[in-house]
């Protein structure tokens, strides 16, 4: 193998786990009895089971289902991918990416949503662990990732997307998300807007987090006082988004213009402004975070990144950190652009 041409098979990890000849050896038992227990096979006596099962605990022993899934005739070169929600399309542009890049190398790539629950997190990575994949690329949900520097110890090239994980020392892809929500404040207050509205996903989040930061900064930064006056979370998806949006509209001295924190929140304000305008409501001015499909024939303007490229990135990180597992952690920021359609261009009408 050529040096330009990195491994990520799990017998090149710098560590080495007990085996399962260490394990049978505790136990007393057969290697033959000790894989039938681990593999969960029918005839063995609960007492042996028992016995076998507690000294694969005491070793910290994993069983390694990449080398079962090859004795089947299954393909062990697997790429993990733990990601925050598969329905939307952003995580499916990010796995096109990352596909992309490994599909030249002869790996496949596993793809997993966590719902952005913590524990399905902890619960997918310890799966993909135990499949012995040969890298894995996670968007963090949790606030505990010690886990993975224990992984990372054994030598698996772990790579952080989307978001960073700060009890973490790994490759790390974000985008700029504060020069995009700079970049679409500026352009609404450039065409008059004072009252402006954010309404973002869960606060939790690291990447709504550093949206609602720049969106604070840009309004006080435009003399705008009380600038998350019209600041919404809580917003995980498009239903809860357009009551969110609807409920800022509700106001007395409602905003006259929306930036609206990813896809699936910009799609429930449409809909909530597709009722206001039924209702004979003034047009509100909207710019959403993502871009997405049909934006442009709803001429909806956006700050789009080119997230098949962020992807793309994300795995030669992993390859690079297969090739070279002392070289420094590396960030690497996609930048955003803004794309006028029609939608943030909406001047206020009151």
């Amino acid at each position: 193998m050529t040096q330009d041409t990195p491994t990520l098979e799990p017998g090149h990890r710098r560590g080495r786990r007990p085996t399962l000849a260490a394990v049978a050896e505790r136990a007393g038992v057969s290697l033959k009895t000790a894989s039938r227990v681990l593999n969960a096979e029918p005839n063995v006596a609960a007492s042996t089971r028992e016995r076998v099962r507690a000294a694969a605990h005491d070793l910290g022993f994993r069983r390694n289902a990449a080398a079962a899934d090859l004795a089947r005739g299954g393909a062990a070169r697997l790429v993990g991918f733990v990601t925050g929600d598969l329905a939307n399309p952003f995580y499916s542009a990010l796995a096109s990416g990352i596909e992309r890049e490994l599909r030249g190398r002869g790996l496949q790539l596993l793809t997993a949503s966590t719902d952005e629950d913590p524990d399905r997190e902890r619960q997918l990575t310890d799966e993909l662990v135990e499949r012995r994949v040969g890298a894995l690329l996670l968007t963090p949900t949790s606030g505990d990732h010690a886990a993975l520097r224990e992984e990372q110890a054994e030598g698996l090239p772990v790579v952080l997307v989307d978001r960073p994980a700060p009890d973490v020392e790994a490759d790390t892809v974000v985008i700029d998300n504060g020069g995009g929500v700079r970049a679409a404040v500026r352009h609404l207050l450039a065409h008059g807007h004072r009252r402006i509205g954010l309404v973002g996903d869960e606060s939790r989040l690291w990447t709504f987090r550093e949206r609602r930061d720049a969106f604070v900064a840009a309004l006080e930064a435009g003399d705008v006082a009380d600038p998350e006056r019209y600041v919404r979370d809580g917003a995980h998806d498009a239903a809860v988004a357009g009551a969110l949006v609807a409920e800022l509209l509700a106001l007395d001295e409602p905003p006259t213009a929306l930036v609206t924190a990813n896809n699936k929140i910009t799609v429930g304000a449409l809909h909530a402004l597709r009722a206001r305008s039924h209702a004979g409501g003034a047009p509100v001015a909207l710019v959403g975070f993502d871009d997405f499909e049909l934006a442009d024939l709803l001429g909806v303007t956006v700050v789009g990144y080119d997230a098949v490229e962020m992807g793309r990135q994300a795995a030669s990180l992993a390859l690079a950190r297969a090739a070279d597992p002392t070289r420094a952690a590396q960030l690497v920021v996609v930048p955003t652009h803004l794309v006028p359609r029609g939608s943030g261009e909406v001047p206020p009408a009151s």
